[in-house]
């Protein structure tokens, strides 16, 4: 990994509106969990308002450090996003640790994961891309087709957003915007199909508020008050999942126009976007099912279920096309913000330093064929679902690293150019990172297995920094 990066011949152009960023901050965050991971949590609370309350603080909890990212986006409107944030106010080696993150789990694995998603929808009108299809077996290792067309969607995606920002931002702006409008859709026949009697039972107020585990043949299991906490943060794993990737935008600041003020604002307007569908979403379910049949949706499908009482036998189709668009949309803009990430860690000599060129069509080409490269190697060890549980905690622990740099900048740097200020400072910061420790240390405490293995990952990285880091000196 060489340090000297050759001169650029090339600059990133400022290309997104306002329209634009925030349909990356939306179209980044709706992939398919929205679809799905309603079943965890209702089976980890059995009520509908524990349900509802998880998907709230989610929300807040994304709001809130959005609004927080405002100020240092103003103040770093540079490629890189949180990994510059970090750098600025840390070391290279905590921003370091993110990029490794990042790289090697965080993005690359949600890439898999959200192609995968696409995948075993399409098999609900092509059933020849079924999952439970062995396409080719190594031994050591059977491919499905659902995984092969999962690593064409990442390729074909990546090789659009090679010929140039224009082109990436052409898809997210139209799959964002029609898959927001489709979620609308379905909430609204859903709201009008509601079924008065379920909706009576679910929103019971003398129930509503009971918490206990609530199993898919239907038995309960009563918490202690201590254990109730541990289900909460468990059953946030999949809501935060859900909810991330807002930060996304931030990555690709050196091409938004007028960064200091559209990267705050899409930020905000993005988040609220999507937090609000994701409340209309549950409740919409909550008004068609009982919690018992979103309990036990057939492979946590709770969309699918939903919308076979809403449309009928059509429901399944509906649902797949609705799922296969947010997928792509989602997709495509995992892709084109992640590799700036990359090539703002080779400008810093800590990355192969063809990362940090960009090509004809002013983008980091390099960067972008690496991610895909490590991205569809997850597709196919079909080992990334269990690796996203485990790094929802390391996520959540950079968010309030880089939330608490806020503090740490204003105290360093006191006079430094800030357009744009927390929104609430410096209680809401605050709030967020007392909310993000209570969700950390639950989740070492009761959920130790989604805590450790991504705690492993962050810290190989440090003798790989340490590694470059020697060759850079040598050099």
């Amino acid at each position: 990994m060489s340090v000297e990066s050759a001169p650029e011949k090339t600059a990133f152009k400022p290309s997104l509106g306002l329209v634009d960023a925030t349909m990356l901050v939306a179209g980044s965050m709706i992939g398919s969990g929205i679809f799905i991971v309603s079943a965890d949590i209702t089976r980890n609370t059995g009520s509908v308002g524990w349900l509802m309350f998880v998907w709230l603080i989610t929300g807040f909890m994304t709001l809130t450090a959005a609004l927080s990212y405002g100020e240092l986006s103003a103040m770093f409107p540079k490629a890189g996003g949180q990994y510059i944030y970090l750098k600025e106010a840390y070391n290279p080696l905590i921003s370091f640790l993110y990029g490794w993150s990042f790289f090697t789990v965080i993005q690359t694995a949600t890439i898999a994961a959200v192609a995968v998603a696409f995948a075993k929808f399409t098999a609900y009108l092509l059933p020849q891309f079924s999952e439970d299809i062995v396409a080719l077996d190594l031994g050591f290792l059977q491919i499905t087709p659902a995984q092969l067309l999962s690593i064409v969607v990442i390729v074909l995606l990546t090789f659009i957003n090679t010929r140039g920002v224009n082109s990436g931002k052409i898809i997210q702006t139209t799959f964002t915007l029609t898959k927001l409008l489709s979620l609308l859709g379905l909430i609204v026949f859903g709201l009008l199909f509601m079924k008065p009697e379920i909706w009576a039972a679910n929103w019971d107020s003398a129930t509503m508020w009971d918490m206990h585990k609530l199993n898919v043949d239907g038995s309960i299991a009563s918490y202690t008050t201590i254990a109730a906490f541990g289900a909460i943060a468990a059953s946030m794993v999949g809501s935060i999942f859900s909810s991330d990737s807002w930060n996304n935008v931030t990555f690709i600041a050196g091409e938004i126009k007028n960064p200091q003020r559209n990267i705050g604002l899409s930020l905000a307007l993005g988040t609220i976007i999507v937090t609000v569908i994701y409340l209309l979403t549950n409740v919409m379910y909550t008004g068609v099912l009982s919690l018992q049949e979103i309990a036990a949706s057939d492979k946590d499908r709770v969309a699918v279920t939903a919308s076979h009482v809403i449309f009928g036998t059509s429901g399944t189709i509906i649902i797949a096309v609705m799922i296969m668009i947010s997928t792509f949309g989602c997709n495509n803009g995992l892709i084109m913000s992640g590799a700036r990430v990359y090539y703002s860690m080779a400008k810093d000599g800590l990355f192969f330093s063809k990362v940090g060129q960009l090509n004809k069509n002013s983008v980091p080409e390099f960067g972008l064929w690496i991610q895909c490269v490590i991205a569809s190697l997850w597709a196919l060890s079909g080992k990334y679902g269990n690796l996203l549980d485990m790094i929802s905690f390391v996520v959540v622990v950079f968010y309030m690293l880089t939330i608490v740099g806020i503090f740490i900048l204003r105290k360093k740097r006191p006079d430094a150019d800030r357009p744009y200020k927390a929104f609430g400072y410096p209680f809401l910061p605050i709030i967020y990172i007392i909310m993000g420790l209570a969700f950390c240390i639950l989740l070492i405490i009761y959920k130790p297995e989604y805590t450790w293995p991504g705690l492993i990952i962050v810290l190989l990285g440090i003798p790989v920094y340490y590694i470059i880091a020697r060759k850079e000196i040598k050099a």
